[in-house]
């Protein structure tokens, strides 16, 4: 026993070194991370700035240029341009010149001065149909408000319904907080993967891994000296993106820093033991480059990263049931956002053991059927 723990260990050490030394793998421990963390958080947002619009005001009244103030005065809306006639509008949607048209009718001053119901018009380009629906949103929100505010004036002393908003865990609805807490989670198991899928790649192509073979080593003590530093390098980085997220962008670390480790670790563990089965099978680097991206790009896709699962169909919310990333991302986000602690993750973390169950042994027995 003590025996297999040094053989182990003498394993762990070299790959460390082998990562370390070789300038392909210390690029792919440093760089990507760091691109795409800015990149994600900064660019990845579902909040709409800075909408371009025109107005076609017939009314041209008080009533009509205090709706159209609301407007002016959101961090969401540009005016563009202001029309003189209805024949102007489909030039400026097919040209894309602007998102949205407002369009108020001759008789919406009379309407609002006469209490009834004041209608006006929005035109949408629904080509880009999540920005248009955002987009509209943010207009009914205006215009509700507007409508709130002309209640307030000419029923001041009538009853009133007031509704009070509380969005709880994220109180300013700020998407970058719920896109940034799962980063860690996805990048980690980006770098995880690249350097499982080309260990054992790497060995072929620089001529060791037949050295490495009729050394005293056993399969298995060979994947877990290469799944080791695969771990750590991930677990690395994904601790430093959580720090990052936490004291660079705001995101508020509410949970418990064990419970944060032990997802991780159940999450990397099962990624890497995807790793090793691609590289095993793989004869190149290249091929086990390719192989890891095969995996990568649907996990994300299926993770619930940015679309929520439960909007999926039926077939596909359950072949999401064997994607490590559908658990992470979602436990980095009770753990950041609600203070989850390691109690209130642990439905995500044991289908993430099982994953590991599966993946490690099938590593292990592909990796073995390879070298026979």
């Amino acid at each position: 026993m003590i025996e297999m723990l040094q053989r182990i260990v003498t394993l762990i050490i070299k790959e460390f070194m082998l990562i370390l030394i070789d300038p392909k793998s210390r690029f792919v421990i440093i760089v990507p991370p760091l691109i795409q963390f800015v990149i994600f958080s900064y660019s990845a947002t579902f909040d709409l700035q800075n909408v371009e619009y025109a107005v076609l005001d017939e009314s041209n009244t008080e009533q009509s240029r205090t709706l159209l103030s609301h407007f002016s005065g959101s961090p969401h809306f540009e005016l563009v341009r202001t029309l003189d006639t209805t024949a102007q509008v489909p030039e400026l949607i097919n040209t894309q010149k602007v998102r949205l048209v407002l369009y108020i009718p001759t008789d919406f001053a009379d309407r609002v001065t006469n209490h009834e119901s004041a209608n006006i018009q929005v035109i949408a380009d629904g080509r880009n149909s999540n920005v248009a629906s955002v987009a509209l949103g943010y207009v009914q929100d205006i215009t509700q408000q507007y409508g709130a505010s002309l209640q307030t004036s000419t029923m001041s002393s009538s009853p009133q319904v007031v509704l009070v908003q509380r969005s709880w865990f994220n109180r300013n609805m700020e998407t970058r907080w719920y896109i940034v807490s799962s980063l860690g989670g996805i990048i980690s198991m980006v770098i995880a993967m690249l350097l499982s899928a080309l260990s054992v790649a790497r060995e072929r192509e620089s001529g060791t891994f037949d050295q490495l073979l009729v050394s005293p080593f056993q399969p298995a003590e060979i994947l877990i000296g290469k799944a080791v530093p695969c771990v750590f390098f991930g677990l690395v980085d994904a601790t430093l993106l959580s720090l990052a997220a936490a004291y660079w962008f705001g995101v508020p670390f509410r949970g418990s820093i064990i419970a944060l480790v032990l997802v991780l670790l159940a999450f990397l563990i099962a990624v890497v033991g995807v790793g090793l089965f691609i590289s095993s099978m793989s004869v190149t680097m290249q091929q086990g480059l390719l192989g890891a991206f095969v995996f990568i790009m649907p996990s994300v896709l299926l993770g619930g990263f940015t679309t929520p699962i439960s909007n999926m169909p039926q077939w596909l919310q359950n072949a999401t049931l064997i994607n490590p990333l559908r658990y992470v991302v979602q436990a980095l986000r009770e753990i950041f956002l609600m203070g989850a602690d390691f109690s209130a993750t642990w439905h995500y973390v044991w289908p993430l053991l099982i994953i590991s169950a599966v993946t490690m042994p099938a590593a292990a027995v592909m990796f073995r059927s390879r070298t026979q």
